[in-house]
């Protein structure tokens, strides 16, 4: 899997979006205006210069992208708290 990427960061396809957060493809766009779905992006340092880290929210749902300069995919994770609170520290950046 890779990703597009350009000078001003990674273009995400919606229905990776939908697979990572378990929503609708045709709601992505809607949820993110709304800032239902949230995300960052981390670039790494010293021996992880070169790969970045794209972290996504959506409600309970935190799903994260490590990928390289060409934007390759090369890890995947998805947590998913179910019916509890996603703790404040999985939003912080460098967090869990």
């Amino acid at each position: 899997m890779k990703l597009d990427r350009s000078e001003d960061g990674f273009t995400i396809d919606a229905s990776l979006v939908s697979e990572l957060l378990n929503v609708p493809p045709s709601g992505v766009q809607a949820l993110m205006r709304q800032n239902e779905i949230t995300s960052y992006c981390e670039r790494g340092e010293g021996e992880h210069e070169g790969h970045y880290r794209l972290t996504f929210f959506f409600k309970s749902r935190r799903a994260r992208l490590n990928v390289n300069e060409s934007g390759q995919v090369i890890k995947r994770s998805i947590i998913d708290f179910g019916d509890r609170p996603m703790p404040l520290s999985t939003h912080k950046l460098g967090g869990p």
